[in-house]
Parts: structure tokens; C-alpha cells; sequence
């Protein structure tokens, strides 16, 4: 059976939160009149988090699971790989971006692309209850990473992006990175073989409970930047 749309949502240690995020997602996917399937990537959890997914999709049609190694980046690539959809979303179990606005990033609202990103930067968009420093924090972070690798897209980090399916047939299979650095990663690719990112901009909603850290993190992506560059120039980013 053809499915339009895949949600692909990586999660790791989210036992307390994925409930209500999963019952959200549930309820979208209700309200909608094409086909959805939803993919739950556990990926090395210390707590119940692969239990709660897997209850869940127990009693809920469209509802899978699958475990793969530790980091975001491994699972989002096992989950886009092995969803069906025609649109495959990427989708952070904090729904931070609130469940209703992937409408945005497909068709009919959005036509004519090859990747969309959720952007807190392009105008329309709104950020709610996020600190200053935090804000600062991320600018600064993409700073470097338009200085390095993506020159142009204000917002690279948010966890919400959508692809074709012969997008992510295309430039998954390439993905090496395993862990926080992969969006840059993907979107490097992407933009290599010729693929177009668009920015869609979204309501966006701080949680205290993030783990991002602006320094280290910082500090990090001009590691992965560098590696991502290395990777280019050895070739391990040409399609074969």
C-alpha cells in the first residue's frame, strides 16, 4: 500500500515525555484525509523508552518501532530508510514545533521542493519562552555553521525537516555521521547532488529540559564541520 506521509521521531531516554507526544502525533494523523505511518527510533535508551514506544504501537494502527545504535543522526537515518511514505518528516519527541504545523511542509501547502526545514529565524516564524542566552547561543552556532558548510540557511539545528522520498533515497545512503552534527551533514550532501532546502517558518517552543549547550556545542560542530569537509574531499559523499 502506497503512504503519503512517514513521521520518523528518534528518541533516546524520552520514557516520561514520549506518551503525550505519541497520543499528539495520534491525533494528527487521525484528523487527516491521506495515509500516515509513524516511526518510533529508539536508539540506545537507559530508561523504558523502547517498552512505552512499543505499548503504544501495540495498540495504535501506523505505529511501528525500531532500535538501532546510540545517536540521533543513526536513528533518524534507520527510520527515513526504512519509512514508506512518498514525504518522510523528520520529527523531535519533544514537539517543540506543535504536531498540526507539519501541514506546512507538504503538499498541498508546500509544492515544488526538495527538502524543508523548520526554521525559528525566517520571518513568520515565533519563538515562545526561549532565555536570551540560549537564542544567543544557537546564533552563534549557526554562525559557524554558515561560515563553513551553509552559507544561507539561518537555521539548520531544529529537529523538524521534511524530504522527498527520492531525496532521502539519495543522500541517506551517504550519511556517516551517527550523532549531532548529521543535519549539517545531510544538508551538505544534499546541497552537493544539486538538492534545494527551504525554510518554512514555525511557531517554536523553548524546554527547559534541552540539551544543547552553546559552547560545547559550538565547539563540536567545528569538529564535525571539519570531518564533514575531509569526508567531501576523499569522496565519501559521491553517489555511486
Amino acid at each position: 500500500m502506497s503512504i503519503f506521509l512517514s513521521i520518523v521521531i528518534p528518541a533516546y531516554n524520552e520514557e516520561s515525555r514520549l506518551p503525550d507526544t505519541l497520543e499528539q502525533v495520534f491525533r494528527f494523523i487521525e484528523k487527516q484525509n491521506f495515509s500516515c505511518e509513524v516511526i518510533v527510533v529508539e536508539n540506545g535508551s537507559a530508561d523504558r523508552t523502547y517498552e512505552v514506544a512499543q505499548s503504544f504501537a501495540n495498540a495504535h494502527e501506523n505505529f511501528r518501532v525500531l532500535q538501532t545504535e546510540r545517536g540521533k543522526g543513526a536513528a533518524v537515518k534507520r527510520g527515513m530508510l526504512e519509512a514508506r511514505g512518498e514525504y518522510r518528516f523528520m520529527c523531535d519527541a519533544d514537539l517543540s514545533m506543535p504536531v498540526d504545523e507539519i501541514l506546512k511542509f507538504i503538499p498541498p501547502a508546500l509544492t515544488d521542493f526538495d527538502i524543508a526545514i523548520a526554521s525559528r529565524e525566517v520571518e513568520g516564524s515565533t519563538r515562545y519562552n526561549e532565555p536570551r542566552y540560549r537564542h544567543f547561543g544557537g546564533r552563534g552556532i549557526n554562525y559557524i555553521i554558515q561560515l563553513l558548510a551553509l552559507p544561507g540557511l539561518n537555521d539548520t539545528q531544529c529537529g523538524f525537516k521534511c524530504f522527498r522520498a527520492d531525496v532521502v533515497n539519495a543522500i541517506f545512503p551517504l550519511q556517516r555521521m551517527r550523532f549531532w552534527s548529521f543535519d549539517v551533514e545531510l544538508l551538505f550532501i544534499a546541497r552537493r547532488l544539486g538538492y534545494r532546502a527551504r525554510e518554512i517558518p514555525i511557531d517554536w517552543y523553548y524546554h527547559p529540559e534541552t540539551k544543547v549547550n552553546a559552547v560545547r556545542d559550538a565547539l563540536r560542530m567545528i569538529g564535525d564541520i571539519f570531518h564533514i569537509r575531509i569526508n567531501a574531499w576523499r569522496g565519501r559523499y559521491e553517489t555511486r
